[in-house]
């Protein structure tokens, strides 16, 4: 399976795509882009997951979904903060489309497929109230949860500090060591480098 980084937005947000056997999920599309479209040329989408709805991360949902026909999911606890996608924007001085409705929410141990590859659902709330994360053989699209040397915030409106540290702790720190962490901002990481050297990890 491919694994393909495509940073986008004024807010260097990290979209990805995953392809394998023809088809191609799209995890937070901040944006649509050349570099984006290239990457799924000849490839069936049929899936677009926000690991979260900050605008950043789905503020290409409408295009994306008009180009490919693909259902959108997220969580449901994230729906306010979705149907907010164009105030979220004007805050930050930069304009986002309004986004379709989910076609449904993704909870705690739902499989979501590419091709022959299933990915898990962990639901890891935090940095937003309805934040999730896929894992994979070996790697999570993580989102804003966990950054290398860093965390996501949880200034923003349904940031919890405490719930973050606990999503972190028993979410993604229990994944193998040599599990990559494919973050929504920055590069991959892995979940023993974090833990060996993040400081915001300290005591988990």
């Amino acid at each position: 399976m491919d694994i393909i980084g495509l940073p986008m937005t004024p807010f260097v947000t990290n979209c990805f795509v995953l392809r394998d056997q023809g088809s191609a999920l799209i995890v937070d599309p901040g944006d649509v882009t050349d570099e984006l479209l290239e990457a799924i040329d000849g490839y069936a989408v049929d899936t677009v997951v926000n690991t979260h709805c900050h605008c950043d991360h789905c503020g290409g949902n409408a295009e994306v979904l008009k180009r490919t026909g693909a259902r959108l999911l997220c969580h449901e606890a994230d729906l306010p903060l979705l149907h907010a996608l164009e105030r979220q924007g004007m805050v930050f001085g930069v304009p986002f489309p309004p986004s379709p409705e989910p076609s449904g929410f993704l909870e705690e141990g739902d499989t979501v497929f590419v091709g022959s590859v299933a990915l898990s659902v962990r639901f890891t709330p935090g940095h937003s109230p309805g934040h999730i994360v896929l894992v994979g053989d070996g790697f999570v699209m993580g989102g804003d949860v966990l950054f290398a040397g860093s965390i996501g915030r949880t200034d923003l409106p349904g940031g919890d500090y405490a719930q973050l540290l606990n999503s972190i702790k028993t979410k993604l720190l229990s994944l193998p060591d040599d599990t990559v962490v494919y973050s929504g901002h920055g590069p991959a990481t892995t979940i023993g480098a974090e833990r060996r050297s993040n400081p915001f990890l300290v005591g988990l």
